[in-house]
């Protein structure tokens, strides 16, 4: 049953350096909070896996808490690109950061498949492009039964799965609405999941097209009112589009970058914290 606990706690106990983590949310309901909580923590050398890597992942790039990214869209949603994800990826700063590329239906079909318990799912796609040129984990197949040739994507099953939902009653279930995106498949998927939700109530009160996870499918739910801030939680705050504009400026220079870091979060680029960091 999951437990309910502070963010701090959680990714305390559940996220290690070196570990495989997915921060999931599309365009509603991203955990950013608890991005924000991995670079304080100082975690390190982890695979961040995500569909649509936005200005949570630049900064859990910039902050240098990435070995490597797995993901299939990577930009600044209506603003341009993620200049801390270049700089790693251009000049190796603050370290290099190692790529797999995939599109949109071969992730959603690789967390479906790890959800599953299957080793790999089969979609029609990525022809007309030179992906599986460039990504290992991208195979064709003949089809058992036509003799078809389809794609087939290994499934991804993260050591973390951490997303964000609206609500959590006492019993550690989880209500959620709006654009679930890959938020279920992200749990079932990972060995050990966080939520985090913006309250805890004693009874849900039913929402037409909500989705709940009931608390043994996780681990840990953490109350953080705004913990998707700047992306939004709907019928709780809207997006802060401003935010987004203004991270195109921060994140463009890594000294700026820097004060963002020290302002925001307290972190500095060049602290690293006394002894053993998140070994599990």
């Amino acid at each position: 049953m999951a437990q309910i606990t502070s963010l701090s706690e959680g990714v305390a106990e559940l996220v290690g350096d070196g570990d495989t983590v997915a921060l999931e949310g599309f365009t509603h309901l991203i955990p950013v909070a608890a991005g924000h909580e991995l670079i304080r923590q100082r975690r390190r050398d982890l695979t961040l896996v995500r569909m649509t890597p936005d200005i949570v992942y630049d900064q859990l790039i910039g902050a240098g808490c990435a070995r490597r990214l797995v993901f299939s869209w990577g930009g600044n949603p209506g603003v341009g690109s993620l200049h801390r994800f270049r700089d790693a990826v251009e000049h190796d700063w603050p370290r290099p950061l190692e790529l797999e590329e995939h599109s949109h239906a071969g992730m959603a079909n690789r967390y479906v498949a790890g959800a599953s318990g299957l080793p790999f799912a089969v979609l029609r796609g990525y022809s007309g492009t030179d992906l599986a040129a460039h990504t290992d984990t991208i195979a064709t197949v003949a089809c058992p039964f036509t003799g078809e040739e389809v794609t087939a994507v290994p499934a991804i099953n993260p050591d973390v799965g951490i997303v964000h939902a609206q609500r959590a009653d006492r019993d550690g279930n989880v209500q959620l609405w709006g654009i679930t995106g890959i938020q279920k498949e992200v749990v079932l998927a990972s060995d050990r999941s966080l939520v985090t939700v913006e309250e805890v109530v004693d009874r849900f009160e039913r929402v037409t097209g909500d989705l709940v996870l009931p608390s043994w499918a996780m681990t840990a739910v953490a109350p953080v009112p705004g913990g998707a801030h700047p992306s939004y939680a709907q019928d709780y705050y809207d997006r802060d589009n401003q935010a987004y504009v203004a991270w195109d400026a921060i994140s463009r220079d890594r000294s700026t970058f820097g004060d963002w870091l020290r302002d925001e979060l307290g972190v500095s680029l060049d602290d690293e914290p006394a002894g053993e960091r998140g070994e599990r």
